[in-house]
């Protein structure tokens, strides 16, 4: 598969911030401060972040660079080879257990026998680490790193205070984001993180996937899954282990929300998936709730 990358802008987007985009894939962001330039996430190969960064080269040629991965999933930081060496690389600690993960190594194999262009693709990690927050102060501009989890444990998103700009990443997500897995818990750091999204007030949210900057995809994110809670609520305990759940009338993904018009099948099916998981997450919740009652 060949991936276009371009760089792009919102309406009232500062001129400080780049979106850079791999195709359909995703979203990476430069920002460009008084001190140093930032690279939030080196896309899905190193060849993808070399074309990105001499798309953005006349921007960032006269100050140093660092890099930020904002969690372990593949399009997000599987280009970092090509700022090894060149680039502080920032994440969460977290990070580093995905990483060691055999899981880490089995999907490049995985990826790698279904598509060439992973053949190239190093698993890097940071060379910086951090737990709760960090903050960057590049003089005009602070990007403040905040633990997100939910999606991964490892997620974070990154608060612009002067702009009013959050980058979210995957912590927030159009049409839907997806919880790390099917347990209570990491449900309730899914939606623990969206609050805090919601809480910051941003004039602008911008995820890695859904190609839009409007705050409202936090509150349309946060009532999906209130919407999720409620209905489940209403379940008598043999339809709860429905194993079919998902693709009963009324459990639908399209019952909760719009599927974008002109969205590819295979990408609707991803974010049936997603959907997938989140009920079972929610099912899981609503179980141990009615114990602990």
């Amino acid at each position: 598969m060949d991936v276009l990358v371009e760089l792009s802008s919102y309406p009232e987007l500062d001129d400080r911030i780049v979106i850079v985009r791999a195709g359909d894939e995703v979203d990476a962001v430069f920002v460009r401060t008084e001190r140093f330039n930032v690279l939030i996430d080196t896309l899905g190969t190193p060849e993808l972040c070399r074309m990105a960064l001499n798309l953005l080269e006349e921007k960032a040629a006269d100050r140093p660079l660092i890099v930020i991965n904002s969690h372990m999933d593949w399009d997000h930081f599987w280009g970092n080879a090509a700022v090894a060496g060149r680039a502080a690389i920032i994440a969460h600690a977290a990070a580093l257990d995905r990483l060691r993960a055999p899981s880490a190594q089995q999907l490049l194999r995985d990826k790698t026998s279904q598509e060439s262009r992973f053949r190239n693709v190093e698993l890097i990690g940071p060379d910086i680490t951090f737990s709760g927050s960090m903050v960057l102060n590049g003089g005009d501009l602070t990007l403040e790193l905040i633990h997100t989890p939910g999606h991964t444990p490892d997620h974070i998103a990154i608060w612009i205070p002067e702009l009013r700009i959050c980058l979210a990443v995957d912590a927030v997500e159009y049409p839907i984001p997806e919880v790390w897995s099917k347990s209570a818990e990491d449900l309730g750091l899914i939606r623990s993180s969206l609050q805090r999204i919601r809480d910051l007030d941003a004039r602008l949210v911008i995820p890695a996937h859904g190609q839009t900057s409007s705050p409202s995809t936090v509150k349309a994110n946060l009532a999906y899954f209130e919407a999720l809670a409620d209905r489940i609520d209403r379940l008598n305990e043999s339809q709860l282990t429905d194993g079919q759940l998902s693709r009963s009338s009324g459990f639908r993904l399209e019952d909760f929300v719009a599927i974008p018009d002109g969205m590819p099948a295979d990408t609707a099916t991803f974010y049936r998936n997603c959907h997938e998981t989140n009920l079972g997450a929610t099912v899981q919740a609503h179980i141990e709730k009615r114990k602990s009652a």
